[in-house]
C-alpha cells in the first residue's frame, strides 16, 4: 500500500464505521452500580467483624498505623469480596515518575504445604510488596543495579477492582519508594504534603472554632481531551509516537464560529462517554459533567469534589480508564496539552481549597463576621503563598507539553498572578487603607469594620464577580482554580507544591499573630493587622486583566512577576536554596529527592524532544519528501512534453510557478533536516542534562518548527491526492 493510499484508505474506514457494532448501554440509574467494584468503608463493614472495623475506621480517619493483626483482617476481608466479584489477581497500583500509572499482578492462587491448591492473601502481602525499581526514573537515587524498591498500602485510598476484558484485578493504591525510602512516586509526598498543610492550618483554624480537629485539602480537576478515529491516528506517525501532529496546516475552518463549544455532542463520542463514564462510576469516581471544549472534536469531563488524595487517584485512573474505552469505540483519546495547532490545547483545571471535620470550607465566606474573617485569613493567606513562591508554582507545572499551550491565547501565560474579582479586591483595599499602619485597635473601631466585612462580603455563591479565564490561578467563589495544569500532568505534582506553600504561609501568619497578641492587640485586631502586611506585601500578583495581551506582559514586569516560558529554565526552581529549605521544612521532600526530580524532568522534556525532532526528520524525509518530488516530476513532465510537441500552454507560467515553489519547498526540507541533526549534535554533546535540555528549547525545537513551515507550505502546494498524512480538516472534523 502506498502512502497516500494509507490516508485515503483511512478515511474510508472512518465512513465505513458500522454504528451497530457499539456495545448496547443498558439504562441505569447510577446510584445501582456506583462504587460498586470499590472496596468501600461500606463493603468493608460487610467483611468483618464489628469490633476490627470499629478499629479500622478509627486507625484510617485519625492517621494511626495499622498493625499487622488488623492488617491480616483487612487482607483476608479484601481477598473474600474480590474473589466473590470473580476476581483471580491483586496488585500494588502506583504512580511512578513516568507520567503513567503502574502495577505488577499476583495471583491469589498458591499450593499450601500438603500440595493443596488454595487461594491466599496476606496481611503482609496487602501492606508491602517489593516491585523491580531499577527501571523506573530516579533521577540518580537509584543506580540500575540497584533493583530493589518498595510499594506500601495507603489505607486513606480504597482498594479498587479493575475489569479488563473477562479479567478482574484487585488493585491496591499505595506509595513507592527506593529501598533507602526515598519517594519514587507522587503519592509519598502528596500525602506528606497533606499533612504538612494540616499541621499549618489547624492552629489558624483554632483561631476562630477550637472545634474543629481535622483540615484537609480538597479537589475537583476538569479533564480536557481530544477524540480522533483510529484508522486516522494510525495515519500519522506523529500522533502514534508523539501524542502531537508535528505538521499540519489548520483548516479554514477551525473553532472561530464558537459553534462547537456547548454545542450538541457528536454521535459516536457520546456513546464512549456514556461507556467510558459508566466504567469511572462503577470505580467511585464520581464524574457529572460532560460538554463539548472550544476546538473541534475537544471534549471535557469533570467530577464532584473529592478529599486530595483521593482525587488524585481518581484522575491518574480515569485517564487509564479513557484510553481502554476509546480503543473499543475505534477511537482513540488525545491528552497532550497541544495535539493539533491553531486550535485551543488542553488543559486539567485544579480547582482547590480546604474543608474542616465539622463540615466547613475555609474558602467559603459563611454568614457571620466571625466565619467572614475566618474565610479572609486562609483567602490572604493562600494568595501571598503564590506571591512569595510564584517561580515554584510555575514549575509544578512545566512540561514539555505545556509549554506549547501555556500563554498562546487558549491558556493562561506562563505568569503566575491571581484573579479574585473587583469585589474582592475592594475588600482588601479597605482592609488596607483601614487598618493601615495604626498599632492599636478599639472597640468601636472592630465593630465597625466587623459590620463592613459582613455586609460587604455577601455569599459568594451568587456569582457577584465575574470569570476570569486567562488567569492561570483564579478565585471562583468558594475554592482556587489552578488553570495553568497541563491535561497530561499528575495533578499530585501542583497540589504538592500548593500544599506546602499555603503551609508555610500559614505557619508565618499565626507566629506573627501570636507575637501581635504578646505586644498586647486583642485577637481579632492582631489578626487583621496581620492580614494587612499580607495584602500590602502580595498586592502586585493580583490581576483581573487580559492575561493574553502583550500590555499585561510588559505590566507584568514592572509588577517584578517573572514570565518563565520554557520548561528547562522554570524546573530550576525546584533545585533553587530557597525552595529547597521549604520543602525540607515541611519534611515533603529531602535535598536528594529535590535535585533527583530535577533531573528526572529535565531528561523527560530533552527526551521527549529528542522524540519529536526524530519523527519529524523520518516523516519529512521517508513521507513528504517523495510525495513532493513526485509531484514536481509530474508537473516537469507535462512542461516537458508541451514543449517537445511545440505546443504553446497558456498555463505555462503558472505550472513554472508551481514547480519552483514545490521544489523550494523541498530544498527547504533538506536544509531543515540537516540543521536539526546539527542542532541535535550540539544539544547531545552537553554535560549536564539541564544545559542539554535548554539547547533542545532554544535551538532543537526551533529547527522542528522551521521544518514545519517548509512541510506545511507543501501541503498547500501539492496535489490532494498525493499527500501522505490526513489532514487537519480530516483528523477534527471526521466523526
Amino acid at each position: 500500500m502506498t502512502k497516500n493510499l494509507l490516508r485515503f484508505r483511512a478515511i474510508e474506514t472512518v465512513f465505513d464505521r458500522d454504528k451497530d457494532k457499539v456495545v448496547k448501554q443498558e439504562s441505569k440509574k447510577i446510584t445501582d452500580y456506583f462504587a460498586m467494584n470499590v472496596f468501600t468503608l461500606e463493603t468493608m463493614r460487610d467483611f468483618l467483624s464489628d469490633d476490627v472495623y470499629e478499629n479500622v475506621l478509627i486507625s484510617i480517619k485519625s492517621g494511626r498505623q495499622i498493625d499487622r493483626v488488623m492488617a491480616d483482617h483487612i487482607a483476608a476481608a479484601m481477598k473474600a469480596w474480590a474473589l466473590s466479584k470473580g476476581c483471580t489477581h491483586f496488585t500494588h497500583w502506583f504512580q511512578p515518575l513516568t507520567g503513567a500509572t503502574a502495577e505488577k499482578h499476583d495471583t491469589f492462587f498458591t499450593i499450601s504445604s500438603n500440595g493443596k491448591a488454595i487461594e491466599n492473601f496476606s496481611g503482609g502481602e496487602l501492606v508491602q510488596q517489593e516491585p523491580d525499581a531499577s527501571s523506573f526514573p530516579s533521577g540518580g537515587l537509584r543506580t540500575t543495579f540497584e533493583a530493589r524498591g518498595y510499594t506500601a498500602w495507603d489505607p486513606t485510598s480504597p482498594a479498587f477492582l479493575m475489569e479488563i476484558g473477562e479479567g478482574k484485578t484487585l488493585c491496591i493504591p499505595t506509595i513507592f519508594i527506593t529501598y533507602t525510602g526515598e519517594a519514587l512516586d507522587y503519592k509519598a509526598p502528596l500525602l506528606k504534603s497533606m499533612n504538612c498543610l494540616e499541621e499549618a492550618a489547624l492552629p489558624v483554624c483554632h483561631l476562630f472554632d477550637r472545634n474543629v480537629n481535622k483540615v484537609f485539602p480538597t479537589l475537583g480537576w476538569e479533564q480536557e481531551y481530544f477524540l480522533v478515529d483510529e484508522a486516522l491516528f494510525y495515519a500519522r506517525p506523529d500522533l502514534v509516537m508523539t501524542g502531537r501532529t508535528l505538521f499540519g496546516n489548520p483548516p479554514a475552518k477551525g473553532q472561530q464560529l464558537d459553534d462547537h463549544y456547548f454545542g450538541t455532542i457528536p454521535e459516536r463520542a457520546y456513546s464512549f462517554m456514556r461507556d467510558f463514564e459508566k466504567e469511572v462510576l462503577k470505580l467511585g469516581i464520581p464524574v457529572t459533567t460532560r460538554h463539548n471544549e472550544v476546538a473541534p472534536s475537544q471534549f471535557e469531563c469533570a467530577p464532584i469534589f473529592e478529599e486530595l488524595n483521593i482525587a488524585v487517584d481518581h484522575n491518574s485512573l480515569l485517564m487509564d480508564v479513557m484510553d481502554r474505552i476509546a480503543r473499543k469505540h475505534h477511537l482513540r483519546v488525545l491528552l497532550h496539552e497541544k495535539p493539533y495547532a491553531g486550535v485551543n490545547g488542553s488543559g486539567k483545571h485544579n480547582n482547590w481549597s480546604m474543608g474542616t471535620d465539622n463540615g466547613k470550607n475555609l474558602l467559603s465566606p459563611g454568614k457571620t463576621p466571625k466565619n467572614r474573617l475566618q474565610f479572609l485569613t486562609f483567602f490572604v493567606n493562600t494568595i501571598k503563598a503564590v506571591y512569595d513562591n510564584a517561580d515554584l508554582l510555575r514549575a509544578s507545572i512545566a512540561s514539555a507539553g505545556n509549554d506549547f499551550r501555556l500563554g498562546a491565547n487558549e491558556a493562561p501565560p506562563a505568569i503566575i498572578s491571581v484573579f479574585i474579582g473587583t469585589l474582592l479586591e475592594e475588600v482588601l483595599q479597605d482592609i488596607q487603607d483601614r487598618v493601615g499602619d495604626s498599632t492599636k485597635f478599639t472597640e468601636a473601631f472592630k465593630s465597625d469594620l466587623k459590620i463592613d466585612l459582613h455586609n460587604k462580603i455577601p455569599n459568594l455563591f451568587k456569582d457577584n464577580t465575574d470569570r476570569n479565564r486567562t488567569s492561570p490561578f483564579a478565585f471562583t467563589g468558594n475554592k482556587f482554580e489552578f488553570r495553568a495544569v497541563g491535561s497530561t500532568a499528575n495533578c499530585a505534582e501542583p497540589m504538592i507544591v500548593l500544599n506546602a506553600i499555603v503551609a508555610k504561609q500559614l505557619k508565618s501568619f499565626k507566629k506573627n499573630v501570636d507575637a501581635l497578641i504578646k505586644e498586647g492587640y486583642k485577637k481579632d485586631g492582631a489578626i487583621l493587622k496581620e492580614l494587612s502586611n499580607c495584602i500590602k506585601s502580595s498586592k502586585s500578583i493580583v490581576f483581573g486583566g487580559d492575561g493574553y495581551s502583550d500590555e499585561w506582559v510588559t505590566e507584568a514586569e514592572k509588577r517584578g512577576l517573572r514570565n518563565v516560558k520554557d520548561t528547562p529554565r522554570a524546573l530550576d526552581a525546584y533545585v533553587d536554596a530557597k525552595f529547597v529549605k521549604l520543602f525540607k521544612d515541611c519534611k515533603i521532600f529531602s535535598e536528594s529527592e529535590l535535585h533527583a526530580r530535577h533531573e528526572i524532568l529535565l531528561e523527560n522534556y530533552l527526551i521527549k524532544n529528542q522524540i519529536e525532532a526524530k519523527v519529524a526528520e523520518e516523516i519529512a524525509m521517508s513521507q513528504i519528501l517523495p510525495a513532493a518530488i513526485d509531484y514536481q516530476n509530474r508537473i516537469l513532465g507535462n512542461i516537458t512534453s508541451a514543449k517537445n510537441v511545440g505546443l504553446v500552454d497558456p498555463s505555462l507560467e503558472v505550472k513554472s510557478e508551481l514547480y519552483t515553489n514545490i521544489a523550494n519547498g523541498i530544498k527547504g526540507i533538506v536544509k531543515s533536516v540537516e540543521k536539526i541533526n546539527t542542532d541535535m549534535e550540539f544539544a547531545d554533546s552537553k554535560d549536564e542534562t539541564r544545559s542539554s535540555a535548554i539547547a533542545y528549547y532554544d535551538r532543537v525545537k526551533a529547527s522542528v518548527e522551521e521544518l514545519r513551515e517548509h512541510v506545511d507550505f507543501l501541503e498547500k502546494w501539492l496535489d490532494d491526492e498525493n499527500w501522505p498524512l490526513p489532514k487537519y480538516r480530516e483528523l477534527l472534523f471526521i466523526r
